[in-house]
């Protein structure tokens, strides 16, 4: 491309797999079952599986819950590090080569909306980080609030105030960073990236759950995150990495945690704290989804192997 602030999309093999769908919605067990009907390897389509030691509140699948199936894109980075889109995109290219050389299929399992955007149709680089710049908009958020933020992005870039929630400071400073050092805004920037294709055109399924019952899910989820000891998984990694870096620290249950051992609240607190995040988070995963017209939905609710031979079903001509 001419404009080197962007890159080009990763042309996605036609015989990539995607399953996606929001948090607690049972991928990992459909993932596992569907990559045995396939032949396949699964790459992890998670933001977070990528740090080392985020084991419980990520719900990283153990050694045997991935059922003796390949997992790639999972423990890549410390939690102090940071770990771009543009990283992953890299890094998924790779690994799809490599299944393909061994005569295996490619499946992506994971509910990160921005990597599967990403990966589906092309990235938005823009410049490269300020540091300085987002330490200013990051002391002007804590002076004023997360909403005086969005505010001010509001003033110069509607659209992308819109979109974004206020709470999601990290994606409101790089919107407002890609402003002050283009002049101009990331969401005119990125339409160039929403070249979107018919569902039948792509293997990309949705895990879909009516909302009172993925409420539930997501609440037995948070319950048995914290019997696993979350709380202990957070403060053995602030003894071991001494500080957690901007976007691992800004996970939901982690974030939550880490303001818990500040002593900001107590646990009982922060338990029903993480449970409304994570709700929150799965209502915006949802809302991705829907957007995407890439994305085919499909019930969750069945066995695993049922529910991966119903999208195997689905894909056939």
């Amino acid at each position: 491309m001419a404009n080197s602030s962007v890159s080009q999309a990763y042309d996605t093999p036609a015989d990539c797999w995607f399953l996606t769908g929001p948090t607690a919605s049972g991928k990992t067990a459909v993932g596992v079952a569907l990559a045995k009907r396939l032949n396949a390897e699964i790459i992890s389509l998670d933001s977070m599986a990528i740090y080392r030691g985020m084991d419980i509140g990520t719900a990283k699948p153990s050694i045997a819950e991935r059922g003796g199936v390949m997992h790639h894109l999972i423990d890549l980075v410390e939690p102090h590090e940071e770990f771009s889109v543009a990283q992953y995109v890299t890094a998924a290219e790779t690994v799809v080569t490599e299944i393909a050389s061994r005569g295996r299929k490619p499946l992506f399992v994971g509910g990160t909306p921005l990597y599967l955007k990403a990966l589906l149709r092309g990235i938005f680089k823009g410049p490269p980080a300020d540091w300085e710049l987002r330490r200013e908009l990051e002391s002007y958020a804590d002076r004023e609030g997360n909403e005086a933020l969005l505010q001010r992005l509001a003033a110069v870039d509607p659209a992308s105030a819109r979109r974004l929630h206020a709470r999601d400071r990290r994606r409101v400073i790089r919107a407002l960073e890609v402003h002050l050092k283009t002049g101009q805004t990331i969401s005119g920037l990125q339409q160039q990236f929403e070249r979107a294709r018919p569902a039948n055109e792509c293997r990309v399924f949705a895990l879909t759950w009516p909302r009172e019952e993925l409420v539930e899910r997501i609440d037995r989820r948070v319950d048995a995150m914290f019997a696993a000891g979350l709380v202990d998984e957070v403060r053995r990694l602030l003894v071991t990495q001494g500080a957690f870096g901007r976007t691992a620290g800004q996970a939901v249950g982690y974030r939550e945690v880490l303001e818990h051992l500040r002593g900001d609240r107590e646990l009982s607190e922060t338990i029903a704290l993480v449970k409304l995040g994570t709700r929150q988070f799965a209502k915006r995963q949802m809302t991705w989804f829907r957007s995407l017209s890439e994305c085919r939905p499909v019930p969750g609710g069945g066995e695993p192997q049922m529910v991966a031979e119903e999208i195997w079903q689905a894909s056939l001509p």
